[in-house]
């Protein structure tokens, strides 16, 4: 009976610890990843590739929350920052080509801290 009421006990606590868990931040790997294929986009010009799209949708359910989007911000601005041949209004316009709406900027002008 002992020996049964511990592997219950176990076993509640290995639940609360996998329930408690927070879920993982987005990272800037992830924000890469799902902008990569917006990169001939984002430097050339044209439409952008329903990979573009898909990541760009990615992207916004990887970030839930404030804190979220303002990493994927950050992570989008360093790229953004890094790459020379960036064309700003092909970045602006990225969100509406791909008919959805979010605040979460690919600039190397963004502050970010403001983001909601």
């Amino acid at each position: 009976m002992k020996r049964a009421l511990a592997i219950a006990l176990l076993v509640a606590l290995a639940m609360v610890h996998f329930m408690a868990e927070p879920a993982s931040a987005v990272t800037c790997e992830d924000v890469n990843n799902a902008l990569d294929p917006c990169l001939s986009y984002l430097t050339g010009g044209g439409a952008p590739s329903s990979g573009c799209c898909n990541g760009v949708r990615t992207l916004i359910s990887m970030a839930p929350t404030a804190s979220d989007r303002q990493t994927a911000c950050q992570c989008a601005k360093d790229a953004a920052s890094r790459n020379s041949n960036l064309r700003q209004e092909a970045a602006a316009a990225l969100p509406s080509k791909c008919g959805v709406q979010t605040n979460i900027p690919i600039s190397p002008n963004t502050d970010c801290s403001s983001i909601s």
